[in-house]
């Protein structure tokens, strides 16, 4: 089985929309797949945080495209890969750093260290940072 690592450092709109399409999509191939969210990637994953992501100034026109295209919002794309056993990490020291607690995310994420990452990560076939 394959096994794809992401690690989510950013947390602005198109950041959730690559994340989520490339771990979505490798999940489909059954591929093993596990996010890090870290620093303001852990927006992706905040309970309201990730309903209000913002598109880029002077990017607005995205927005017609991706209505267009039939591109979900991000909750239902956060949805269908927990559906397909995404592994979503949420990264304790950063959590520590700005005082939240797991309750503040959404349900169904585990909560662990680098070390936990890079555990998973270690025999991974595929390694992308968005």
């Amino acid at each position: 089985m394959k096994k794809v690592a992401i690690i989510a450092a950013n947390g602005g709109l198109f950041d959730a929309y690559k994340v989520f399409n490339i771990a979505t999509a490798a999940a489909a191939t059954d591929a093993e797949v596990g996010i890090f969210f870290t620093f303001e990637g852990l927006n992706l994953i905040h309970k309201e945080g990730h309903k209000n992501l913002e598109v880029p100034a002077g990017k607005e026109h995205f927005q017609e495209g991706f209505k267009k295209a039939n591109v979900p919002p991000i909750d239902e794309l956060l949805g269908m890969a927990q559906e397909m056993g995404v592994k979503l990490i949420a990264c304790q020291m950063t959590m520590d750093v700005m005082s939240l607690e797991k309750e503040h995310f959404v349900e169904g994420i585990d909560v662990g260290g680098a070390a936990t990452f890079l555990n998973f990560a270690s025999d991974a076939d595929v390694t992308l940072t968005f």
